[in-house]
Formats: structure tokens, C-alpha cells, sequence
């Protein structure tokens, strides 16, 4: 039998460590409280398997793996809108967890899942493992899901929102995890069950379950100790001017009103070129240019066909090209001039270049250089 103590160890005083650290970390925010709860049941799941191996039974079947799912997709929906209050319908996640923590109470003398090769054992027990390994899977999954969706909901919000990329923002760091997390988890449920029809692998699933946890917590609160708070413009601007049906909610705005507004903005960036900063909100654009930002929204979408994200990376791109045609600019590099016209990331540029000119930028320059003056 494999020796996971050390593994466990490990887990246990980093995932422990690391919560605490979470829990108190400023500002206090739900979202910081559900990643250390999160942490804390890592390490809880770590101690729970080093008492049952080395000192007493305490269950049949792990229980824990029941809020991981949960937590996970709280953790996003708080870290994406800071504003939200948690109330006691959020607790309804756990019910799956109470459940199956007390039947594997109830049966804590029940050798249920101790050998996964008697998984099909026709005894009195089979159709409560056979329900136990279902819902944890459907647990797995559909939170991973529902926990992908608003992450995606969230990173297209913000392109109505901010003008640069960042992976503070994006939250891309728990999309991969969320991703990687889901995928560990699947392999590991098939390997799960090539052993309980037969000996096809070499070692018990079950040992590795708690490497890939302790692998887990730590990549969660590395990135976790490292998040900021998604404060405030950039979030409470995505409940404005909601659409429905093609037309936004509760706008009161005129189509004259809404065309001078749009070339006001038009005008603001050509001639004051706000663009050039790369930090650039839709709060920010809001303020210059005096134009409520749920407006500036409605008006860029339904009348530009361009969310705030494109649009003034499009000025930007403009920005570019007018710099690489300027001989002051001869010798500066590529990614100088894109950085000294707005941009903040390298893929961004060259995304936004190549969809606007139809060529790289090493391309288009060339093009340039080898143009006669």
C-alpha cells in the first residue's frame, strides 16, 4: 500500500495555513471568507483521511468532496460581483453535503467504499454507492459548469466595461484551475472505475485523490492570497443598461439624443485621444465626456456595433499605424509604439491589429518600409 502521509501533511498544513491567511486578508469580502472555507475543507478532507488510515474510522465514504462543487461556484459569483449579500438560499448548495455526511455517519461501520473493486459487490449497500458515485459526479459537474458560464458571463461584461486586459480581472487564473480541477476530477472517477471492474491499473485511485487535492490547494491559494477585489466601477457598471430583445431596459434614451451623444464621444476620442491611457474605464469615459456610462454602453452597441473594449482598442490600432508612418517613430519597436499608443498586452495588440489590417504588425511595417516615400 502506498504511503500518502507525507502528501498529507503537506496538504494539511499548507491548505490550513494558507485559509487563515485568506480569512484575514483586507479588505474582508464574502468572496475571500468562501475561498478560505474552501481551503479549510481541503485541509479538513486531508486530516479526515490521515485519522481514518492511521487512528480510528471516522466514515464510510469521503462526504467533504460534496462542497467543493459549491464553493467553487459561490467563490465566482461573489468575486465577480463584490456587491452581493449572502443570504440563506445559498446555503441550499450544501444540502447534498449534510445528507451524505450523515449517512456516512450513519454507516461509519459499513465497509461501503473501502475497496473499490467490491464496488459491485450485490450486497444490501450497492445502490447507495451507486448513488453516492452518481451525485458526486452530477456535483462535480454541474458546479464546474454553472461556475465556467459565469466566469465567461462575467469576462464578456467587462468588455463593456474596461478597455485593457488583465488577468485580475478576467479571473482567467480560475477558469484554467476550475477547468483543470473538473478534468482531474473526471480522470480520476474513470480510473475509479476501470478499478472496480477490474485490475487495469496498477495502483488504488483513491490514494491519488488526495495528491491531486493537496496539488489543488495550493494552487488556489496562490492565486487567491493574490486577487484583488473586482471593486466597484468595473462591476456596478455591468447592471446598467441591460438588454432585452435587442433594445436596453429602462433606458429613456431619444434616437436624437442617442446619435449626438455618439458623436460626441467620436469627437472626444479623436481629439483629446483618451485611448492613449492604458488603464481607460468606462467610469473614466464617463466623467470626460459628462455621458452617463450605462449610455455610453447603449449608444456604442446599438449605434457603433462595438462594445467599449473594441472600440477604443480600434483607436488604439489607429494610433499605431499612424506612429509607424511617422519617421519620429522609425526607430522605436513594434511593442514600444503599441505600448505608447494604449495598449497594456502584447496579445491584445496583436489580435486587435490583425483583425483590423488583415495583416501582423511585423507584416504591415514591412509593407511600410518597403513603401517609397
Amino acid at each position: 500500500m502506498v504511503n500518502i502521509d507525507p502528501v498529507l501533511y503537506i496538504g494539511i498544513s499548507q491548505s490550513l495555513f494558507a485559509g487563515l491567511l485568506i480569512a484575514t486578508k483586507k479588505p474582508l469580502t464574502t468572496a475571500n471568507r468562501i475561498m478560505a472555507a474552501w481551503l479549510f475543507m481541503f485541509g479538513i478532507e486531508m486530516i479526515f483521511a490521515l485519522l481514518n488510515s492511521n487512528v480510528i474510522e471516522m466514515y464510510s465514504f469521503p462526504f467533504i468532496t460534496f462542497t467543493y462543487g459549491p464553493l467553487l461556484y459561490l467563490y465566482v459569483r461573489f468575486m465577480t460581483n463584490p456587491d452581493r449579500k449572502f443570504n440563506w438560499l445559498n446555503l441550499l448548495h450544501f444540502i447534498p453535503f449534510i445528507i451524505f455526511f450523515t449517512t456516512s455517519v450513519i454507516f461509519r461501520s459499513e465497509p461501503l467504499v473501502r475497496d473499490l473493486r467490491g464496488f459491485f459487490k450485490p450486497d444490501k449497500l450497492i445502490s447507495l454507492r451507486i448513488v453516492y458515485s452518481t451525485c458526486f459526479f452530477l456535483s462535480i459537474t454541474a458546479y464546474s459548469g454553472l461556475a465556467f458560464v459565469e466566469i465567461r458571463r462575467h469576462q464578456r461584461n467587462l468588455r463593456n466595461l474596461v478597455s485593457y486586459t488583465s488577468g485580475k480581472l478576467t479571473l482567467n487564473w480560475l477558469k484554467i484551475l476550475s477547468i483543470s480541477f473538473y478534468t482531474a476530477c473526471f480522470v480520476l472517477f474513470i480510473l475509479g472505475g476501470l478499478n472496480m471492474i477490474g485490475s487495469f491499473i496498477p495502483f488504488d485511485p483513491y490514494f491519488v485523490i488526495f495528491g491531486f487535492i493537496a496539488v489543488f490547494s495550493i494552487a488556489y491559494s496562490f492565486y487567491g492570497i493574490k486577487q484583488p477585489v473586482i471593486f466597484g466601477e468595473v462591476v456596478k457598471a455591468a447592471t446598467g443598461g441591460k438588454k432585452e430583445s435587442g433594445r436596453y431596459l429602462k433606458s429613456g434614451l431619444k434616437e436624437l439624443q442617442a446619435e449626438k451623444y455618439l458623436q460626441k464621444i467620436i469627437a472626444y476620442m479623436e481629439n483629446r485621444k483618451p485611448y492613449l491611457d492604458s488603464d481607460l474605464t468606462i467610469h473614466d469615459l464617463s466623467k470626460m465626456t459628462g455621458i452617463q456610462r450605462h449610455h455610453i454602453t447603449e449608444v456604442l452597441n446599438e449605434k457603433h456595433n462595438r462594445n467599449f473594449f473594441t472600440f477604443i482598442n480600434e483607436y488604439r490600432v489607429k494610433e499605431v499605424i499612424c506612429r509607424m508612418s511617422d519617421p519620429l517613430y522609425r526607430n522605436y519597436t513594434i511593442l514600444a509604439i503599441a505600448f505608447d499608443s494604449g495598449f497594456n498586452s502584447k496579445s491584445t495588440f496583436n489580435t486587435f491589429f490583425k483583425s483590423y489590417t488583415g495583416k501582423t504588425p511585423s507584416e504591415y511595417r514591412a509593407v511600410l518600409d518597403a513603401t517609397p516615400e
